[in-house]
């Protein structure tokens, strides 16, 4: 009841929880500064009716903000709109609660920059300065207004000393913001550059770079999860495949011809393939097929199937001339290692071309 009472109050959405989380952080705030306030209602600092009024204020929007991060996606609220939002009501909070704290009024200043640092990393600086002017001029206000209505508590020149400090604070802060989002951009940008470097270093450590078919190393670590996957069944079966006569297509025609062969020859061999058979490239013109879950019958169908469209493909720069190979296939017995089986597949490859090259021979 726990668990579903904190995932209806908080929400298994990464997103919305760390705007609730925010949230939350919010109400801290806000506890503590109602803490305050009663104990200055207590040594006779505010006035209670007025005080009374600020906390049901306060408790009224922390429960409406509530329910808006909660619907924000029903209601097509962005979270910056929301975070505006907080950040003007809470300034609000703010002037009110300066406006009713007599002498400790200038502790209340405090919180005001705190609400504007808290924005600075939540806005785009546009918005952050527009909250400073809103709070500049919404705290001047309540300053002269206070100043002129009740001068012997609110003394004008205290007042607008004040302000000055005030202002000053507050238009600085909005130009650290502003260094901020372009320091934040700038991580954002390098994080973006690392996490694409990171991605082609992954490829390159997978994936050939010639055949894009996996590469060898990573055919290693395929191999082992198949071991682990079926330490003692015999399911398995894996094929050594080799092309025939490629040394003599490199000396005839170039090696840019033996590139283009590779590269034809592994996208039709994919396009024969089942979605979880794997074909790596084992080395030069060598190529290695594990072929999971499947009878032997059918795994010779599958190369059968693989030899007929390379046959039939067309090679650019090969004058017409026609591919083939010779492949070796093996049958994984119960709680075999991998490197038994392609050693015993590559026996059978030899033979293979041993009896004249293009065809299958099982092991």
């Amino acid at each position: 009841m726990l668990r579903r009472l904190a995932i209806l109050l908080c929400s298994t959405d990464p997103r919305l929880h760390r705007m609730l989380q925010y949230w939350a952080a919010t109400c801290v705030l806000y506890f503590v500064c109602i803490g305050l306030l009663l104990q200055q209602v207590k040594h006779g600092l505010s006035d209670p009716g007025a005080t009374q009024g600020l906390m049901l204020f306060g408790a009224c929007g922390a429960v409406a903000f509530y329910v808006l991060i909660r619907l924000h996606a029903r209601l097509k609220l962005a979270p910056d709109q929301l975070a505006v939002g907080q950040a003007v009501f809470s300034l609000v909070c703010s002037v009110w609660a300066y406006a009713i704290s007599g002498p400790l009024r200038a502790a209340m200043l405090t919180m005001t920059v705190v609400i504007i640092v808290f924005c600075m990393f939540a806005l785009r600086p546009r918005q952050t300065h527009l909250l400073s002017a809103f709070a500049i001029l919404g705290m001047g206000a309540a300053m002269w207004w206070l100043q002129a209505h009740d001068p012997l508590r609110f003394p004008p020149v205290t007042e607008a000393i004040t302000f000055g400090y005030l202002a000053g604070a507050l238009m600085s802060t909005a130009l650290l913001s502003g260094e901020m989002s372009k320091l934040r951009s700038r991580l954002k940008h390098q994080k973006r550059e690392l996490s694409d470097a990171l991605d082609t270093i992954r490829v390159l450590a997978t994936v050939d770079e010639l055949t894009s078919l996996v590469n060898r190393r990573h055919m290693n670590s395929v191999l082992e999860a198949e071991e682990r996957r079926h330490a003692s069944v015999a399911d398995t079966c894996i094929a050594l495949l080799d092309i025939d006569f490629f040394k003599r297509v490199n000396d005839r025609y170039g090696h840019a011809a033996g590139d283009a062969v590779l590269r034809c020859f592994s996208a039709a061999a994919r396009a024969a393939l089942r979605d979880n058979d794997v074909l790596a490239r084992w080395g030069g013109e060598e190529f290695l097929l594990l072929l999971p879950d499947i009878a032997p019958a059918d795994a010779q169908a599958v190369l059968e199937r693989m030899a007929e469209r390379v046959r039939a493909m067309t090679v650019p720069g090969l004058d017409g001339s026609r591919i083939s190979f010779s492949a070796g296939l093996a049958t994984r017995r119960a709680g075999e290692p991998c490197a038994e089986v392609i050693s015993r597949a590559d026996k059978a490859l030899y033979l293979a071309k041993e009896a004249g090259r293009d065809r299958i021979v099982v092991a």
